[in-house]
Formats: C-alpha cells, structure tokens, sequence
C-alpha cells in the first residue's frame, strides 16, 4: 500500500512541476513579447546587404 502512496506522490509531483515550468515559460514568452527591442544600428557605408558567411552556390557551381 505504501508502494502505490509513494508512486502517486511522485507522479502527482512530476505532474505539478512540469505545470509550474510550463506556467513559467509562457510568462517568460509574454515578458520577451511584450518588450521593444531598440532599431536595428544602420549598414555602414560600402557594406553589401549580403551578411552570410557562406558563399552563394549558382547552378555552374554544381
């Protein structure tokens, strides 16, 4: 009886603790949506709008 009690418990705690960090996400999400991040800085002067670091593949390439 006691084996069921405490198998009950902890299930019922699991349970409970994945409520609590699911709770605590979707408030951490609403806080990050709710925030204004600042505007971007601007692009300075001579710099492509291309910022990837990998090269750009044409189809002569293959």
């Amino acid at each position: 009886m006691e084996t069921l009690v405490i198998i009950a418990l902890i299930i019922l705690a699991t349970g409970i603790g994945m409520r609590w960090i699911h709770l605590l996400n979707a408030q951490h999400d609403a806080r990050i949506a709710a925030h204004h991040f600042s505007d971007p800085l601007p692009r300075p002067p001579g710099l492509s709008d291309d910022t990837s670091r990998r090269p750009r593949h044409t189809d002569a390439d293959r």
